[in-house]
Formats: structure tokens, C-alpha cells, sequence
């Protein structure tokens, strides 16, 4: 992803803070960067252990971690995997389109896209008089190490 992106986003996030008339935060810019150059899926505590260390003079509590991300999430810049009891782990909205395999057992997540899976939806879709405008595919099972480990 290329700075010009980040910037990009950034401002959309300004753009949306101002329409919905709150104040803008830099807590809430740090939280969207750290998630915008991530390379995997982040907890909510991985997201305030990078900005201890990317960000170590910001006084950000994971109290206001966790609020940021659900403001971001609410405005669709970020998006969520609900991991039950886990919680959640993030990622930017961003990213160009992909799916996801999720290992039930260790928390791995896999990211594809697969032309044939998008194009048969948009085939069920039509045959259903529907329009997609968003959708998420998430196939939960056991990854290789974890089916080896038992």
C-alpha cells in the first residue's frame, strides 16, 4: 500500500469526523495507521502494543484503543473477525477485497481471493434479482500445523 493510500484514508477519516460533527482525535489516527500498515489481523491489544512502541511518547490506554476501533469499525475505515470469547482481530478497510481461512484452533488467518467464488455470487445474485454492494466470506476449520499437532 503506498503512502498517498494512507493519506488518503487518513482523510477520510477527517472527511467523516467532521460530517458527523465530533472532534477529531489524533488517538483515532494512530489506532487507523497502525491498522492501515499492518500485515496481519490485529487484536485490539496488538493494536496498543505497536503504538507503545511505534508511538511511545502518545498517552494512549487500551481503554481508548478499544474505543477508537469501534468508532472506526462504525464508519466502515476498518473491519472486524469475531474470535467468540477471544475477541476481535482488525484490519483496514483499505485493502483490495480478499477473503478469509481462519484457523479455529490457533487463531491463523489466512487471506484469498478466488475469481471463481466471486463470479458464481455474482451469478447467485443476478439469478436472485439482488445487487451486491458488500460481502464477507470467512470459512472457519483447522489449519496444517494445527491438524498436524493432534
Amino acid at each position: 500500500m503506498t503512502n498517498n493510500n494512507n493519506e488518503e484514508v487518513i482523510e477520510e477519516l477527517k472527511r467523516i469526523v467532521k460530517q458527523k460533527g465530533l472532534k477529531y482525535t489524533e488517538q483515532r489516527e494512530i489506532v487507523l495507521d497502525i491498522l492501515i500498515n499492518a500485515e496481519d489481523h490485529l487484536s485490539a491489544e496488538d493494536v496498543y502494543n505497536q503504538i507503545k512502541t511505534k508511538y511511545s511518547d502518545s498517552n494512549i490506554g487500551i481503554a481508548t484503543v478499544y474505543r477508537a476501533l469501534g468508532f472506526l469499525e462504525e464508519v466502515n475505515l476498518i473491519t472486524s473477525i469475531a474470535f467468540g470469547t477471544e475477541g476481535k482481530k482488525y484490519e483496514s478497510n483499505a485493502k483490495s477485497h480478499h477473503d478469509h481461512l481462519i484457523c479455529t484452533s490457533c487463531g491463523k488467518i489466512v487471506e484469498f481471493l478466488d475469481d471463481e467464488i466471486e463470479k458464481r455470487q455474482d451469478r447467485i445474485a443476478k439469478k436472485n434479482k439482488f445487487k451486491i454492494t458488500s460481502h464477507s466470506m470467512q470459512l472457519y476449520g483447522t489449519c496444517k500445523d494445527c491438524q498436524e499437532e493432534k
